[in-house]
């Protein structure tokens, strides 16, 4: 795995996201079954770029996912009203026969892996048969907000997907929209006010400009 150190997002008041290391970003489609549910991931289509870049945060930019300085022409209100709270003191948890589910609702980016096979939050209560325990770690690992965590019991431990430092750029096929930008790896993130955001494996950030959890997303670009 690539040093993080090497990389850092800064976030501009009212502007763009700049990023500082060359961090691979590329196009990450959400694969749906024949029920339109969300399976997998697919990586597609990777963006070339300078070892520090600017990307669009309002969602206006005629060349996304690079700002254009179209934030400026529509007065972009980019006003981060997201906690600064760890992530543990924001998650309630839901205790299974053998894993332990973190849920933070308001990360919520609704790219739906919790849904198939009953979702997450009733397949937990299952966790002591082998499948279901399967279920669970996969519908919690693909989530790419980090809404959603898995604690084994025994260990103590979360169960973590790994992930390289990357950008990915969500493109959400069932409904047909752009999603956010899903940060991966514990590349850190920094606020207008200077002041970092908590270093987490998954985030995702709002790159369509209506989020009301800023600088996440809350899944406003589905609706």
């Amino acid at each position: 795995m690539k040093n993080t150190k090497e990389f850092q997002i800064k976030i501009t008041r009212n502007g763009p996201y700049l990023v500082s290391g060359d961090v691979p970003v590329a196009e990450q489609h959400i694969v749906t079954n024949e029920k339109g549910e969300s399976m997998e991931w697919l990586e597609g289509k990777h963006f070339s770029h300078a070892s520090a870049f600017a990307l669009c945060r309002c969602g206006q930019s005629g060349n996304k996912p690079f700002c254009d300085g179209s934030h400026q022409k529509v007065n972009f209100d980019g006003s981060e009203t997201a906690t600064r709270e760890p992530y543990a003191e924001q998650a309630g948890e839901i205790e299974g026969p053998t894993l332990v589910l973190k849920d933070a609702e308001s990360l919520c980016a609704f790219a739906r892996f919790c849904d198939p096979h009953g979702q997450v939050w009733n397949l937990i209560e299952r966790t002591d048969h082998a499948n279901a325990r399967k279920l669970v770690e996969h519908e919690a690992g693909h989530c790419p907000s980090g809404r959603l965590v898995v604690v084994d019991r025994k260990t103590g431990q979360e169960i973590e997907p790994s992930l390289e430092p990357s950008i990915g750029l969500v493109e959400d096929t069932a409904k047909k929209v752009s999603g956010p930008l899903w940060i991966r790896g514990g590349i850190p993130v920094t606020g207008a006010d200077g002041h970092p955001y908590e270093v987490r494996n998954r985030v995702t950030l709002c790159r369509c400009g209506r989020s009301s959890n800023k600088p996440f997303c809350d899944g406003s670009h589905a609706a």
